[in-house]
């Protein structure tokens, strides 16, 4: 829902009284247990360059950095930039320190030719607009029709269980691949992929490396790996340059088989 409401500001002028603005900012900020300070960087047209969140604080107060704003807006050739922050006390009013910061950062951009169009408080339900001196209740979404829905069509469902079919059939082919049931599961996947990219780049990987790849500790990684070889699937290369390391590849008709399972598709 949140990406919907960002995608609608896109490519069209921003206001900051605009109520598809004020949904997106309660949606993605109204509820959030800390104070969070969100910019939106416009250019000349009051188009959006950039949405981001610059910094963070707590349950009651955040510390707001001048310098970072505005670098940040130099950076970004804006001309223009909205804050937004919310109130976790699901107060839309101002406090005293926010209608400080707000004249101090108006007077800053003004010297550097970068407007501060507003400043908007947020909460789960309202927001509060600095520069116009309102608060605004959000409307809440219409609730969506119920549907009668006609049976799919023949060939959608034939598409569905082609989908279905083709999933498992990728599944037996990946067991294939790695071989006994008791490699095949994530972490001797993750090494064969790592591995193979590797081997496809044209880069070597030592079997240290390998190892830090999957989420296993250190030493249940190497007996892993040690399976792997054991099992014919990898191979351990000596390192010509240092005895201590050995490079991993993998045994030319695995990867071949890599190769021919990617082909057909990414999963």
């Amino acid at each position: 829902m949140e990406e919907t409401l960002r995608a609608d500001l896109a490519d069209r002028r921003i206001d900051s009284l605009d109520t598809g603005l004020r949904r997106y900012l309660t949606a993605s900020m109204g509820s959030l247990t800390e104070e969070h300070l969100r910019v939106f960087f416009l250019d000349a047209d009051r188009t959006l360059v950039a949405d981001e969140q610059l910094q963070q604080g707590t349950l009651a107060h955040m510390a707001i950095y001048p310098r970072t704003i505005f670098r940040r807006a130099l950076e970004l050739n804006a001309a223009a930039i909205i804050l937004v922050h919310n109130h976790p006390s699901g107060d839309p009013t101002p406090s005293a320190d926010d209608i400080k910061t707000t004249s101090l950062l108006d007077e800053l951009g003004q010297s550097l030719d970068i407007e501060l169009l507003d400043h908007i408080v947020v909460t789960a339900t309202q927001t509060h607009h600095m520069r116009h001196r309102k608060t605004k209740t959000v409307p809440a979404p219409r609730a969506r029709s119920l549907l009668l829905r006609s049976p799919r069509p023949a060939d959608e469902e034939d598409r569905i269980l082609g989908n279905a079919r083709t999933a498992m059939r990728r599944h037996i082919l990946r067991r294939q691949l790695v071989g006994a049931p008791e490699l095949f599961g994530d972490p001797a996947w993750d090494m064969l992929l790592d591995l193979f990219v590797h081997e496809c780049e044209g880069r070597r990987l030592s079997m240290s490396s390998l190892c830090a790849a999957t989420a296993l500790p250190e030493s249940s990684a190497m007996r892993l790996a040690q399976r792997l070889c054991d099992a014919g699937l990898l191979r351990r290369l000596p390192d010509p340059s240092d005895g201590r390391r050995s490079f991993m590849a993998i045994a030319p008709e695995i990867a071949h088989r890599l190769r021919a399972y990617f082909a057909e598709g990414p999963d």
